[in-house]
């Protein structure tokens, strides 16, 4: 494999399982209304393209505009509050991030995930390994586009044609590439192996370990 300087990271189902919390919030602002609630599977395949897009396909169809805004602000506010109940870093992720800070690499996370949330919980989780945090916010297009890929790129110092971007979705497979960046995807998240081939993954790994052996040379 190549020599990167740069890794970015996705934030959720790579380094942090966020997903029993966004699963509560859902269903918090679901049945608050009087809407049925999703298991935490049906949960998983709605997230990855933002906040927003996730209550979308959680709430039922044909509601009311009205109706859908009122929910989304729910979710909004009980997730602000709860956003980290039971969220934690995947097993060995601290670890590879200090590996790769102490050899030399600049690390950024990117997300679909509301800015302030991101910057809170990089500041929460990953202070000593990762200086730069970049979430969805009004003026800037959220991935796939590639805006807040660049943006984070801009305040590393670093350019594309010596970065990688780490993730575990569809959504970071196509961000990558609209981003002129190589991908590699994470079977631990939200995303199993089957459905990264089916998009498009070429380079799949199953544990933290693997992703310091492919980018860490000697």
């Amino acid at each position: 494999m190549k020599h990167y300087t740069t890794v970015i990271f996705d934030l959720d189902g790579t380094l942090l399982d966020t997903l029993r919390d966004l699963t509560d919030s859902v269903n918090y602002a679901l049945t608050d209304a009087g809407y049925p609630g999703h298991t935490i599977e049906e949960v998983r395949m709605m997230v990855g393209n933002g906040v927003r897009t996730l209550m979308e396909r959680a709430v039922p169809a044909g509601i009311s505009e009205e109706a859908f805004e009122a929910v989304f602000a729910a979710f909004k506010e009980h997730y602000d509050l709860h956003c980290n109940d039971n969220t934690h870093p995947y097993d060995s992720i601290p670890e590879l991030l200090h590996t790769l800070k102490a050899q030399g690499f600049h690390l950024a996370i990117v997300s679909n995930k509301v800015d302030s949330a991101v910057k809170t919980l990089r500041a929460l989780y990953f202070n000593e390994t990762i200086p730069v945090a970049i979430g969805e916010k009004e003026g800037i297009r959220r991935k796939p586009a590639p805006d807040t890929v660049v943006t984070a790129l801009q305040e590393l110092g670093a350019s594309a044609s010596d970065a990688v971007y780490v993730g575990d979705s569809d959504v970071d497979i196509q961000t990558a590439a609209n981003a002129g960046m190589d991908c590699i995807s994470v079977s631990w998240g939200f995303r199993d192996t089957a459905f990264l081939k089916a998009h498009g993954a070429s380079i799949i790994i199953d544990h933290p370990q693997e992703l310091t052996a492919l980018l860490v040379h000697d």
